[in-house]
């Protein structure tokens, strides 16, 4: 059975996804939302790859460097022994961040006599355009036949020829592949690799080491970290939702879509997870996205943007690839950013609230903020009311939904602490009528008295796994019996093979019929806060041993077979972990730590 048993290497400019064989099945250059170079993971014969492949002697395995987003694929075989070295770039200078568009392969002798076979297989522009191979002095420029200045070049110690002919290479000593977007300035030799190796690995291992620390699961929240990290653009300060397009939800069928860009929602959510955790820096970078996207008072806030702010991200399909697993079609864009999603307000906010209590800055940055807040507060006064496309985007209808009206009154709540923060009395009485006026109407309106149960919109009967975070948001709480009631009703309805389905009505495309991650994470935390911490855990240990070999999880679980489905890897599934981890641990005391 196939899975996603990908590692992920990246520096928060781009990334790659390096299978257990150690081969390159996705990457786009420069930037995460550029078209792809390699996309097997697409199109098996017309994506594009870079692979190391071994006869049937060698037995292969894959880890990270301890502590690192650096991957590590061995090669054993009676005949000899190797490793392949994935990463790309990422360390501090003295100016700033040095994150170049570029992968290093760093091919690592160990014993013997072995050999390999490189097919080094770069497909433009999502594989639509042909490549031609150029040999040079000291590269191979790979270039499309439609446009020669769409290129790439593979600088390397090994004979090109051998790469090109896709000979059998018998390796004696170290070697280096090097794929650059850019032509390279300087001489690239063996010891330009390791040095640029041993500086990335330090990057990793001081993010890593400044991580908070916990008696459990640490190991596991610490790859989340890293791969929430790796998810940021250090551009902007975005941080995407997933590295991938149209990996589907379910095999075969049409829910496959575009998740390299910035969802408001998953980003606030990842920001705080980050704060958490001690990145407080992560924070301020995505404040400074906040304000890059709200340019004045009057813009209009959408969903999800571009990865550098852009608004118009129109999907559009590619028909020359046959999909994931032959699922159609692959999508590039995201329609979703037209949608009204009014919950996603209530994230954002407590972001801004947690920037306010950390690290305000200067006078007039915090001036700035404050009008953000009132922006959007003014939107939420005007759409509180009106139904909308929810947390799961549903595509052709919009209703009440509870746990969007729900999150409007978390916005209203977080802007009250601000103003009371502020001194600004005016705000907290104005907004505090508000709010009133919202939880009011969901405790009228979203609660069955019948079902004792909060559902998933005021004209419905169905249960939905959004509603368990309501007292995380300090809606409700944990004791109170409604939110008592509503966590066991979820569980009743929607939890089915250790797994949680987000809700189990028709929407666009019919029934979901795969597990959406996050949910089973917050079934898990809900347990948790309403005393069944043991059952919770049980289920939490479970859920775990769904990761791929290398700890990572995408956004769907295959409720039969538990094979990762949906993109990957999923911001949205590994700050849920990292929550859910921190209910079952005690943080480490350094003092525990530092001998007398």
């Amino acid at each position: 059975m196939d899975n996603l048993d990908y590692a992920v290497i990246g520096n928060c400019r781009s990334a790659a996804l390096v299978s257990k064989e150690g081969s390159i099945d996705w990457c786009c250059l420069p930037d995460f939302d550029s078209p792809s170079v390699f996309a097997k993971i697409l199109d098996k014969e017309k994506g594009g790859q870079f692979s190391i492949e071994v006869d049937s002697s060698y037995v292969i395995s894959q880890n990270y460097m301890y502590h690192t987003n650096v991957v590590v694929t061995k090669f054993k075989s009676p005949k000899g022994s190797f490793s392949i070295i994935d990463f790309m770039p990422r360390y501090k200078t003295e100016q700033e961040y040095f994150t170049p568009p570029e992968i290093y392969r760093y091919i690592r002798f160990s014993s013997g006599k072995p050999s390999f076979k490189i097919r080094y297989r770069p497909k433009l522009n999502y594989g639509e355009d042909d490549v031609k191979h150029i040999k040079e002095d000291n590269y191979i420029r790979s270039q499309s036949v439609i446009s020669p200045t769409d290129c790439v070049y593979l600088y390397t110690s090994i004979d090109p020829d051998d790469i090109l002919n896709e000979n059998e290479i018998a390796l004696t000593t170290h070697q280096f592949l090097l794929l650059s977007y850019n032509q390279k300035i300087i001489n690239v030799d063996l010891e330009r690799v390791y040095t640029e190796f041993q500086r990335t690995k330090v990057y990793w291992l001081n993010l890593a080491n400044r991580s908070k620390k916990f008696e459990k699961y640490t190991e596991e929240m610490t790859r989340s970290i890293l791969i929430l990290k790796m998810l940021s653009f250090q551009s902007t300060g975005a941080v995407l939702a997933a590295l991938t397009t149209s990996i589907p939800e379910t095999l075969g069928e049409v829910r496959n879509w575009d998740y390299r860009f910035c969802w408001l929602r998953d980003a606030s959510m990842a920001i705080d997870t980050l704060l958490k955790m001690g990145h407080n820096q992560a924070a301020r970078r995505f404040m400074g996205y906040i304000k890059g996207i709200l340019r004045s008072k009057h813009d209009t806030f959408q969903i999800m943007y571009g990865i550098r702010g852009e608004r118009d991200l129109m999907e559009v399909s590619l028909p020359h690839l046959s999909g994931y697993e032959d699922s159609k079609p692959v999508r590039i864009g995201n329609n979703a950013f037209s949608q009204r999603q009014n919950d996603v307000f209530g994230y954002l906010l407590n972001v801004i609230y947690q920037y306010y209590n950390y690290f305000p800055g200067m006078l007039d940055e915090v001036e700035e903020m404050w009008e953000i807040v009132r922006n959007i507060i003014r939107t939420v006064s005007n759409v509180w009311e009106k139904p909308d496309q929810g947390i799961w985007e549903i595509r052709n209808e919009e209703k009440h939904f509870v746990f969007s009206k729900i999150m409007c009154w978390v916005a209203l709540d977080r802007a009250i602490k601000i103003a009371k923060l502020l001194n600004k009395p005016y705000y907290v009485q104005l907004w505090s009528g508000i709010a009133n006026r919202i939880k009011e109407d969901v405790l009228t309106k979203g609660w069955n008295e019948s079902l004792q149960t909060f559902t998933q919109t005021y004209d419905n009967t169905e249960l939905d796994a959004s509603l368990l975070i309501m007292a995380e948001y300090g809606f409700i709480e944990a004791n109170d019996p409604k939110y008592v009631g509503t966590v066991l009703a979820c569980q009743k309805e929607l939890f089915h093979n250790d797994l949680m389905y987000r809700y189990v009505n028709h929407d666009d495309f019919g029934k979901p019929s795969s597990s959406f991650t996050i949910g089973t994470f917050w079934l898990v935390q809900a347990l948790a806060r309403i005393g069944k911490k043991d059952e919770a855990q049980t289920i939490f240990n479970k859920l775990l041993r769904c990761s791929n070999h290398v700890g990572l999880f995408s956004e769907d679980i295959d409720f039969t077979t538990k094979r990762l489905l949906g993109n990957f890897p999923q911001a949205y599934s590994h700050l849920a972990l990292i929550n859910t981890a921190m209910l079952f641990s005690d943080e480490r005391k350094a003092s525990k730590f530092i001998k007398p």
